[in-house]
């Protein structure tokens, strides 16, 4: 059955000036849409991280809310274009979109996130739900629903409007390389959500005029949207759908993880993932394609090696430019291959809406399982390898198969390759990471060998990836993940018994230690951390807060009569801190100390206790919790100090130089602040020490004066503006663009 036209064509529509109008009008709308839909992410994301204490799972968590409202909207566009006439359908979403528009400005309201529990997750996504969901799922049914509006126009190409894709995927990507890099640097967090509203109120006039062209030059064509004619996409279909939407976006989630858990959880980590995300969506829905499908599947053997290399055990790479680019080429080559396909399988018109309903099902589930079934099924970062393996059978979609028996032995053959390799080298007497590498470079020639044998080649990933657990996976004492990330304590072939959060060490002591244990790491004795702890200021009778458990190493320092009280946000590190078979620190020497779970900043507002010390000492591996290091902040640790006391902040990093902030700040407070740069010598390295950097603010330079030793010195502000709740630049702090910011 074919609908007929409502109204008899236009003939100056179908003419080369009206056409072109139809163009700019649906390509400006969609355009603008997508940039709304695509800025709002980094920029709600970044309001909500300080409640959320600054966690790499909040972009996570944030893409599985942005994916669910995007399939909410997906389905109710296909839902109001099959069974709602055209006039009612502009009726019904302008006021879906008037709606929205008292959810304007932006804001993330006063909720509060407990950390107990383990329903972190599901409280960040009530955050979201309330501050931006309606805003953001009228955007997301923008796409489908203006493709199908254009379809019915008359317009050039409205018999396949796949082409619109395109430009609301450029739009995005604009949208997402022009917060971090323009808006974020440029404005703050008020002004840029009060400039992004402007644009929400713009958007309500183009749609207006797109969907009355619609409604009014409807006309009635063979590939119409309107036309039921197609046949409808079978089971097996649907499914290819789903599970070629579901990889890339499972793999850009893991790409983004990998990277802020080192990096930090910031607008610029999460947009770089997602911008060659949406960047392969625009190469792949064309119909002549920038990349041809040769040159793309002939990427994937490297992009498959990449993923290997820097996700597994066996080959593990700690994060670095080499590290990031071929992660980023991985996603970028994995993507668009999935991509490809999807768009080679795209519809008939006539099924536009639910292919999208489908894609957006596809990489809804990419977020619900990195974000929520991963963590329930694996006590490690595992999802990567799944993803990995995913990855490798999307490769099979459209490639002919070989003859099975031989496909058979040569994947024997490579899975056994590579083991053999390094546990021959390592009997020939070369050392493992030797071996290891003689492993690498044979299976990146026995990967380019079988990339032509698709079956072949997800089997010897699945087998290696899976095999390496086996291989290289001796059981930690403790392994498990929380909302923060994965913990690891293992012992070390020098008897250190170490804490690991994501890939930074945060505390260690020696295996079968008895009596007072001996802090090791950054609080050894000598340490600037030990020598605040000890100092006059901390004498008999003093208040000590500590941010920032760990395992609970600075314990050990204290002496009668002080009063000691530990604050930390992920109450599994308390379950490992206070676990007298890892660390006997706080079982020794602070059994009473209380210890408040949640955000610091939070829990220090709430209270009316003073310190005479307070320590800073709260990051999550190398990633910074940017609200914990802004003026707003500094004001609460000010109130919390005593007169004449200090507080201070452990800023060894491997990747920020963060004195330049700090600096700021003091600045502009009217404080003080001394900074240390401990580089152990020889025998402290072989006693368990290492290298740390410190700094100590306080009200006068009198107060500093009792800090012990000629390390410390003095802490100098450059003219650059201070970071703040509404605009800091953690961008302008990475040692590699030093001084990029303002």
């Amino acid at each position: 059955m074919t609908h007929t036209s409502i109204d008899p064509p236009a003939p100056s529509l179908l003419g080369t000036r009206h056409g072109a109008r139809a163009i700019v009008l649906f390509t400006g709308t969609i355009l603008l849409s997508a940039s709304l839909l695509f800025f709002v992410q980094p920029l709600f994301a970044k309001m909500v991280l300080p409640r959320l204490g600054g966690a790499p799972a909040v972009w996570t968590t944030a893409m599985l809310f942005f994916q669910t409202c995007l399939l909410i909207g997906y389905l109710y566009a296909h839902l109001l274009i099959r069974f709602v006439p055209p006039r009612r359908q502009l009726m019904i979403h302008g006021a879906f979109w008037i709606a929205a528009l008292f959810f304007l400005p932006l804001s993330v309201g006063e909720a509060s996130v407990s950390f107990e529990g383990g329903a972190t997750s599901w409280q960040a996504l009530a955050i979201f739900a309330t501050g931006v969901g309606v805003p953001f799922t009228m955007l997301s049914a923008n796409a489908p629903l203006i493709q199908s509006w254009y379809s019915r126009t008359g317009g050039p190409s409205a018999d396949d409007p796949y082409f619109l894709y395109g430009a609301s995927n450029a739009g995005s990507l604009l949208a997402l390389l022009g917060f971090p890099l323009l808006a974020e640097p440029l404005m703050g967090t008020a002004s840029i959500s009060i400039m992004w509203s402007a644009g929400f109120v713009l958007l309500g006039g183009l749609l207006l005029g797109s969907g009355l062209m619609a409604e009014n030059r409807t006309v009635q064509t063979s590939h119409s949207v309107a036309s039921t004619d197609a046949p409808r996409p079978g089971a097996r279909t649907v499914l290819s759908w789903m599970f070629l939407a579901f990889v890339p976006s499972s793999l850009m989630l893991v790409v983004t993880t990998k990277i802020s858990t080192d990096l930090g959880s910031f607008p610029l980590v999460w947009a770089i993932p997602l911008s060659i995300y949406i960047l392969t969506f625009i190469l792949a829905f064309s119909n002549r394609p920038l990349i041809s499908d040769r040159v793309t599947f002939w990427m994937f053997p490297p992009a498959i090696a990449a993923l290997v290399f820097v996700t597994t055990r066996s080959f593990n790479l700690n994060l670095s430019l080499l590290a990031i680019l071929g992660l980023s080429f991985a996603l970028f080559a994995g993507a668009l291959l999935c991509h490809r396909r999807l768009y080679r399988m795209r519809p008939d018109a006539s099924h536009l809406t639910f292919f999208y309903v489908i894609v957006s099902i596809g990489g809804a589930l990419g977020g619900f399982f990195n974000l929520i079934v991963a963590p329930l099924l694996f006590d490690t970062l595992a999802e990567v390898q799944v993803t990995v393996v995913a990855v490798a059978a999307a490769c099979c979609f459209g490639v002919a198969r070989g003859p099975i028996p031989r496909m058979v032995a040569l994947a024997a053959l490579a899975a056994t390759a590579v083991p053999a390799t390094i546990f021959g080298g390592v009997a020939f007497g070369l050392s493992l990471d030797s071996s290891r590498v003689l492993g690498a470079i044979v299976f990146f020639v026995m990967l380019v060998a079988l990339a032509s044998r698709p079956i072949v080649l997800t089997g010897f990933v699945a087998l290696l990836v899976m095999g390496d657990y086996v291989i290289f996976g001796d059981a930690p004492l403790f392994r498990d993940r929380s909302f923060f990330g994965q913990h690891v304590v293992e012992q070390r072939d020098d008897g250190q018994v170490i804490y690991r959060h994501g890939t930074t060490i945060h505390g260690a002591q020696m295996a079968g230690e008895t009596g007072v244990p001996r802090a090791l790491t950054y609080y050894s004795e000598g340490s600037p951390m030990a020598q605040l702890v000890n100092a006059p200021i901390s004498g008999p009778g003093a208040g000590i807060g500590i941010v920032g458990l760990g395992v609970g190493s600075l314990a050990c320092y204290a002496t009668p009569g002080q009063d000691w009280q530990f604050y930390e946000i992920d109450p599994m590190v308390v379950q490992i801190a206070t676990n007298p078979a890892l660390f006997t620190f706080m079982q020794t020497c602070a059994p009473d100390a209380p210890i408040h779970i949640g955000d610091a900043r939070t829990v220090l507002a709430t209270q009316t206790l003073t310190y005479d010390l307070l320590v800073l000492d709260a990051y999550s591996s190398d990633a910074v919790p940017v609200h914990l290091l802004t003026r707003e902040a500094f004001d609460i640790y000010l109130d919390r100090t005593t007169e004449g006391g200090i507080f201070a902040l452990h800023i060894s990093n491997r990747y920020y130089d963060l004195a330049g902030p700090i600096a700021r700040i003091v600045r502009d407070m009217g404080l003080t602040a001394r900074i240390a740069h401990d580089y152990p010598d020889a025998d402290r390295e072989t006693a368990g020490a290492t290298g740390s950097v410190v700094v100590a603010v306080a009200r006068s330079a009198e107060d500093l004066e009792r800090l012990p030793g000629d390390v410390w010195q003095a802490l100098p502000a450059d003219d650059r503006t201070a970071w703040t709740d509404d605009h800091a630049n953690l961008l302008g702090a990475l040692d590699a663009l030093n001084g990029w910011e303002d």
